[in-house]
This record gives C-alpha cells, sequence and structure tokens, in this order.
C-alpha cells in the first residue's frame, strides 16, 4: 500500500496535500513574476507589496502543510505533550507568516485608497472647496501615517497569535485520542476562541475591503483598467471564500469536501489573479 508507512495519512490526505503543494509552486511563481517583471522594471511599492503577499503565503502554507499532514506522525517517537508543543509552534509561524502576507495585501489597499497626489490634482484642489477632513486627509504625512497604520494592524495580530496562550488556539482534538492532551481551552461553539476571531473576524474584517476597493476602482475606470480591477476583485473575493471554507467546512466536519474544495477555489483564485494583472499598461 503506498500510506502503508503512515499512520494518520490516507487518501483524502494526499489529495488534499497535493493541491496545496501546487498552490505553494504558483505562489513562488506568481512571487518572483511580480518581484522580478513588475517590480524591477517598474520600482512601484505596489508591486512589491504584491510579490511579498505571495511570498509570505508560501512560507505559510509549507508550515500548515507540516501540521496537518506530516507532523502526526511523528506520534510514538516523542512524548504526546513535545509532539503537540511542535505542533502549535508550526501552527504560530504558519498564522503569523500568513498574516504577515496580510500586511503586504494591506500594503496594496493603502497603495489605491491613498494613491500619490500630482501636482495637476494639487492645483485643481486648490481652486475648490473641500472639507476640512479632506484636506487633512490629503496630507503627505497623514497619508503616510494611515498605510503605516494599515500594514502594523496584521503584523500585531500576527504576533499575537504567536505569543497568546496556547488554550486559545490548540486544536480542540488534541484532547482526544492518540494526543490526550489535558489542557483546559477556551471555545465558542466548541471552537478555539483565538482561531475563531482570527478566522471568522479578523480575516474577513481585513480583508473584505480588498474586493470592494477593486470594484469601486473598476467602476471608476475604463478599458484594461476596469478589466483588470474587475478580475482582481473577482480573484480575491475567490480566494478569501476558499480559505475561509476551509475553516468552516473543518468545523462542520465536512473533511472531503474540505479536502477538495478550499484549494480548487485557492487554485482558481490564483490564476485569475494572475491574469488581472498580465496588462502591460499597468506596469
Amino acid at each position: 500500500m503506498i500510506f502503508q508507512n503512515f499512520a494518520y495519512f490516507d487518501i483524502w490526505d494526499a489529495i488534499e496535500s497535493g493541491l496545496y503543494y501546487v498552490i505553494v509552486g504558483y505562489y513562488f511563481l506568481i512571487f518572483a513574476y511580480f518581484l522580478l517583471m513588475r517590480y524591477r522594471t517598474s520600482k512601484k511599492l505596489y508591486w512589491l507589496y504584491f510579490s511579498l503577499l505571495f511570498l509570505f503565503l508560501a512560507a505559510g502554507r509549507v508550515f500548515f502543510i507540516v501540521y496537518y499532514f506530516y507532523a502526526p506522525e511523528l506520534l510514538g517517537t516523542m512524548s504526546n505533550v513535545e509532539l503537540v508543543e511542535i505542533l502549535m509552534l508550526l501552527y504560530r509561524f504558519a498564522t503569523f507568516s500568513t498574516w504577515l502576507g496580510i500586511a503586504c495585501l494591506m500594503g496594496v489597499f493603502g497603495i489605491l485608497i491613498f494613491p500619490p497626489i500630482t501636482e495637476l490634482q494639487e492645483k485643481a484642489d486648490k481652486s475648490k472647496f473641500r472639507s476640512k477632513m479632506k484636506v487633512f486627509v490629503d496630507k503627505k504625512s497623514i497619508r503616510l501615517i494611515l498605510k503605516i497604520i494599515l500594514i502594523i494592524i496584521p503584523i500585531i495580530v500576527g504576533i499575537l497569535a504567536l505569543t497568546l496562550n496556547d488554550s486559545l488556539f490548540m486544536d480542540p482534538d488534541f484532547k482526544n485520542a492518540p494526543y490526550n492532551i489535558d489542557i483546559n481551552l477556551i471555545t465558542i461553539f466548541g471552537y478555539p476562541v483565538g482561531r475563531a476571531v482570527l478566522n471568522f473576524v479578523l480575516l474577513p474584517l481585513m480583508v473584505i475591503f480588498i474586493p470592494i476597493i477593486f470594484i469601486y476602482l473598476a467602476l471608476k475606470t475604463f478599458g484594461v483598467l476596469r478589466r483588470s480591477y474587475a478580475l482582481n476583485a473577482i480573484g480575491f473575493f475567490i480566494y478569501f471564500t476558499g480559505r475561509i471554507l476551509q475553516g468552516v467546512l473543518d468545523t462542520l466536519e465536512f473533511y472531503h469536501v474540505s479536502a477538495i474544495l478550499p484549494p480548487l477555489l485557492i487554485l482558481l483564485s490564483l490564476l485569475i489573479i494572475v491574469i488581472a494583472n498580465n496588462y502591460e499598461q499597468l506596469r
């Protein structure tokens, strides 16, 4: 049997992990493409953020692959407490890397909502009546501060996920066989509070604005730009739908669906995002 040396790795794990291997490969290819073909030629910070986003997502997914599929095979080679400590370390590194990726996404978001003000815009604005709030936000120093805040918030979330107590993040299954770890988890509806807040509150809250801003830009532009922004909106919406569905389906114990549907949605979203940004006019 192909899985005879694995105690906890079955055919569905093989399918799911294989799909995520493909996703990691695409992450690295997209990272290289945006870094070498976009940022290197344009020197725009937008493309640097875009490239680093996929690098951090790749790192996070590698940690998750080891966490879900391979680390459990170490059962019996060490104490259960030691193994769970390793698993939690992998989970924390995976979550931290993912939130660094979201920080890069917030960098993209900041550039989109606070684009550089040209001299022509400044002259035009001086001839118009503007509210105090718009005058305040249009200051270069204020725009820079707001962009930095957008990036710092996800980094802080990642640091909290890296440092807060295990009782907030540990998988409830660790309390059962074969791990049998004695720990008082802080849960909501049977799900660890920390994971619930990260996956079902903060993640949707942080990323919902990305498809929205791309839809807004698509409505305000024409031609190639409109198609690009619209496809970006669709791509990111599908991507985060896949990410959120993974947690939802696992919670509902739809394991076979969870093994196939979320990674396929993520692969589809990556294809759409690459197509959306493959326009020479946007360089």
